[in-house]
């Protein structure tokens, strides 16, 4: 065994932990962490005031009576206690982290870097528009760019995020039919497709049908025609779909949706598998929104606000939303009201504001650093990727559709874990013990014990063999009968494994000063 200059292992998995408890709570620099307001006290501030000057209240009688509440701390025990919450944490600066639909990739720092430029990050919603030309001027250009990539006719930039890009879309389709003067009421919605299609649609009262997958996870031109009639408003389709793969028959589908009367509308957050590859407008789509906060950098928003446009095909762009960008002369201004001048039809404003400029900076440095063919050959990589597992693990693991070629993420099941007393959900917790992030579990649901996993491009074959080989160690210690390494997972992290259904029955959610009781007299 190879060994450090310190006499520590060198090869994964090999160092040895110990378990003798330890005063404190820490083990070594894995501090424990008690929630703020335990660590607190009312007397500590970090921040020295003056005793504020006697004043007449203005608050008719509603001023607080008692102390506020908050925790006290020092300037340098606030520090720390975020600091060590930090190292709490699995991010994708930590390792690889294989949520499938979720496009976890890298985010580049010169990305954050421009996002943080002045007049990009310190510029206000409601500034004048002339002073923020440049925001403007980049918004239309990334607006180009994405109509570029999509083929599509016009697009709506104010959406958040993905769900609220769904609701932009279905929205335009909507007012598309009131347009018409068709009622149309029933939205179709395949077994695959992520969970907030079926719920955009129930949202905006449209009564959803199901179409079945096939046998080999795609849905066929037959059942959605089928389920076809005057009555029908849209089909909402992912593509690729959730189980990882492209539906071949996608062209055939929007020409017998719009032979209907209906519209087309895809479900984009798989988008960073066909970047480069296949433009959606050519294959029929009449809108699909699009993750600028997976497909093009900070991956799920960096946990705060996404980014969702719309891109619509030229029957739907007259309904778009409002406010849009324009160049007149010189200048670029919002348009924030209908005319008739203007030719269109807004179904109305989506949102307060017109969307997230972070977002759009880091998509733009994103597109701009990569190039076409960057993003072209980054959508082959993250194939590439999620195949090199596939074929890693698909003597141990198994497939539900079988061992066909997969998109940007491979979908297993829990086939091969019967009568091994192993769950999907134990699997999942022994990938914690290993350092690593669980996949998606039980996602799709058209599949059980789903294990969906997406490496993204930003992972390195030596990366993906390390992963491998560990879930390749997990499965055949679950196969050989280790159940109790299973169902004591995690033993490493900072908290064991929760009485889940304790905590779904009686949650707390919030904190409460526990009650002090006197010690009764001797």
């Amino acid at each position: 065994m190879a060994m450090n200059s310190s006499g520590r292992p060198t090869t994964p998995g090999t160092a040895t932990t110990g378990t003798a408890a330890t005063f404190t709570g820490n083990r070594a620099l894995d501090h424990e962490e008690a929630l703020i307001f335990e660590s607190g006290a009312l007397s500590k501030t970090g921040v020295d005031l003056p005793e504020p000057k006697q004043h007449k209240s203005r608050l008719g009688g509603l001023e607080r009576s008692g102390d506020i509440g908050l925790p006290g701390l020092t300037e340098p025990e606030t520090l720390r206690h975020y600091v060590r919450l930090s190292r709490k944490n699995y991010a994708i600066d930590s390792g690889l982290y294989p949520l499938g639909s979720c496009t976890m990739k890298h985010n580049a720092r010169l990305n954050e870097k421009m996002a943080r430029l002045p007049g990009f990050g310190d510029i206000h919603p409601l500034q004048p528009q002339s002073t923020v030309q440049g925001a403007l001027q980049l918004m239309e250009i990334l607006a180009g760019y994405l109509l570029e990539l999509t083929g599509m006719h016009s697009i709506a930039m104010s959406p958040k995020a993905g769900a609220h890009g769904e609701l932009c879309g279905m929205l335009a389709i909507k007012a598309a039919h009131e347009a018409k003067g068709a009622q149309r009421s029933v939205v179709l919605v395949p077994e695959s497709a992520h969970g907030t299609n079926p719920a955009t649609a129930a949202f905006m009262g449209y009564t959803v049908k199901t179409i079945p997958a096939r046998d080999d996870g795609t849905v066929s031109v037959d059942a959605v025609k089928s389920a076809l009639g005057p009555d029908v408003a849209a089909i909402m389709l992912t593509n690729p779909n959730t189980c990882g793969l492209f539906e071949p028959e996608v062209v055939a589908i929007a020409a017998a949706v719009h032979a209907a009367g209906a519209y087309f509308y895809c479900d984009g957050a798989n988008f960073n598998a066909i970047v480069g590859k296949v433009r959606p407008g050519d294959l029929g789509i009449d809108a699909m929104h699009i993750n600028l906060h997976k497909t093009f950098s900070t991956p799920h928003g960096g946990g705060g606000p996404g980014s969702g446009p719309v891109v619509l095909s030229k029957a739907l762009s007259p309904f778009a939303p409002l406010p849009y960008v324009v160049k007149d002369k010189a200048a670029y201004r919002l348009i924030e009201t209908a005319t008739a001048a203007t030719g269109t039809h807004p179904f109305g404003r989506l949102t307060a504001f017109h969307g997230q400029m972070g977002m759009y900076v880091r998509a733009l440095t994103y597109m701009l650093s990569h190039g076409s063919d960057g993003m072209r050959q980054a959508s082959e990589d993250a194939v590439l990727n999620a195949n090199y597992i596939r074929v890693g693990l698909r003597d141990i693991f198994s497939q539900p559709f079988g061992d066909q070629a997969c998109m940007h993420e491979v979908l297993f099941d829990d086939a091969w874990l019967k009568d091994t007393g192993v769950t999907t959900l134990d699997f999942a917790k022994a990938m914690i013990d290993e350092g690593y992030h669980p996949m998606t579990m039980y996602f799709p649901l058209v599949v059980h014990g789903a294990m969906l996993i997406e490496p993204t491009e930003s992972e390195s074959k030596q990366s993906l063999d390390l992963f491998i080989a560990t879930l390749r160690t997990l499965a055949m210690a679950a196969k050989d009968g280790d159940v109790e390494r299973f169902k004591q997972a995690p033993q490493f992290a900072p908290r064991r494994r929760l009485d889940e259904t304790k905590a779904a029955r009686e949650p707390r959610l919030t904190w409460k000063a526990s009650t002090e009781h006197k010690e009764a007299a001797e």
